[in-house]
């Protein structure tokens, strides 16, 4: 393996944890990066750096943004971001891994950016759930506002430093174990 294909996969897995925040913020910046010329995509993922995906990216990621501020609506995003932020989180992968076996490139892509995307956006949605539950929706915006703070930190590190990024997505995905681990009923 080599140097380009380890960091590519640290961009990968950046970027699909970012997902699992904001599905739209890392596509968006991988688009933007793309179109500048700071990363090459897999041939077959090109269009990601056109000017018309970096306009749409960018639409969609201020929309998203901004929904999630409203409570109530934000539930309803997470109910769809679900499952979109695991195909999100698998073709962001898929898009930037280089020089890996087809079989390879997508089995990593499934497993790691589909997961890790899932996982943390599963985190994420429950997290709102009980703040709906527990406030009335009053303090959902500061959960929004947290998730999109840490997928704007995850997303630039994962286009200008993907190993550190790659240490930032453990480091919050064993907070999320944590956490889960707290919150789970006890057997008796």
């Amino acid at each position: 393996m080599t140097t380009e294909t380890i960091i590519s996969i640290f961009l990968g897995i950046g970027l699909a944890a970012s997902v699992g925040f904001r599905v739209f913020m890392p596509l968006f910046a991988l688009s933007l990066a793309a179109y500048f010329g700071k990363w090459d995509l897999n041939e077959s993922w090109q269009w990601i750096g056109s000017l018309a995906a970096v306009i749409t990216l960018g639409v969609a990621m201020l929309i998203e943004t901004f929904a999630y501020f409203i409570p109530w609506v934000d539930n309803v995003l997470d109910s769809f971001a679900v499952p979109l932020a695991a195909i999100a989180g698998t073709a962001v992968m898929v898009s930037t891994i280089a020089n890996l076996d087809p079989v390879v490139t997508w089995s990593l892509a499934i497993i790691a950016g589909g997961g890790t995307a899932t996982a943390i956006k599963g985190a994420s949605a429950t997290s709102r759930l009980a703040s709906t539950a527990s406030t009335g929706g009053l303090a959902n915006p500061i959960v929004s506002t947290v998730e999109t703070g840490t997928a704007m930190v995850v997303t630039t590190a994962s286009i200008f430093a993907p190993i550190f990024a790659g240490i930032l997505v453990v480091i919050i995905l064993a907070f999320v174990f944590w956490i889960y681990r707290k919150v789970r009923p006890r057997k008796a």
